[in-house]
């Protein structure tokens, strides 16, 4: 995607919001593609000691190298603080130990629920997806939720086709009454803005857009009639050591460009 004349991505943008999300000393579960980024850069700037947990069973106390593709990658793993199982890893979550997960979706509802099995009628989908991995048990288990994607209508939905990965489900006291004393979504980081939950509906408010787009756009980008924030305004710019260090560990642009 094209930097919009701001010097950066947007997807750079949404590395720097997310690394923004980790506190120092956290356990974080990483994920995939961009948290893989935000995790390095967190830990190279302001959170120097978040510990990184990876769905494929490592523990990293350092930041993961550069180029690297997946979690998987064989520097990532000789690097590793502990180079275990995916049973050991989980165990962490549901001993409560994980402070802060990041989850990909194909769909986000107003509620935070999150979709990555099936577009459509979930018997008979139009479109099958990859399904969960660690994700629902990372949205029902971790203190806090970060979700990262793309912002569109068709992804941004009032009511997702299939609830993967649960938010507030459907408002309210929703995940208390499901025996779910934790967590819950915190964050929606978008390729338009950031997206945050009120504490007492559970729904989704815009928090900022970024400053490449306005209000409006985010709102016409968003499948629903969605609240925004009376102090909303914009989404921080990374800065320029910011970007030095994303182009340092994504140099080819694989994730970012």
């Amino acid at each position: 995607m094209a930097s919009h004349g701001a010097g950066y991505t947007p997807q750079e943008l949404m590395v720097v919001a997310a690394s923004r999300e980790i506190r120092d000393e956290e356990v974080v579960f990483v994920g995939m593609r961009l948290p893989l980024l935000a995790f390095a850069l967190a830990k190279r700037t302001h959170a120097p000691r978040a510990i990184g947990l990876f769905e494929n069973g490592l523990v990293r106390d350092t930041p993961s190298p550069p180029s690297i593709r997946t979690m998987s990658d064989s520097p990532n793993v000789q690097g590793a603080a502990w180079a275990t199982g995916l049973v050991e890893v989980m165990s962490l979550l549901q001993r409560g130990d994980v402070h802060l997960g990041f989850i990909g979706g194909a769909e986000v509802d107003r509620f935070g629920n999150i979709n990555t099995n099936a577009i459509g009628n979930p018997s008979r989908p139009t479109v099958k997806l990859p399904g969960s991995g660690g994700a629902a048990d990372i949205a029902a288990l971790a203190h806090r939720l970060v979700a990262l994607m793309e912002h569109e209508p068709r992804r941004l939905r009032e009511r997702v086709d299939f609830v993967t990965s649960v938010g507030y489900g459907e408002g309210g006291a929703w995940r208390k009454k499901q025996g779910l004393v934790r967590g819950g979504p915190s964050a929606v980081i978008t390729t338009l803005g950031v997206l945050r939950f009120d504490a007492g509906t559970g729904e989704a408010y815009l928090a900022s857009h970024h400053p490449f787009t306005s209000v409006d756009a985010v709102q016409a980008a968003t499948g629903w009639e969605l609240r925004i924030a009376t102090d909303c305004g914009t989404t921080p710019a990374p800065t320029d050591a910011e970007l030095r260090m994303i182009r340092e560990a994504d140099p080819d642009g694989f994730w970012t460009r």
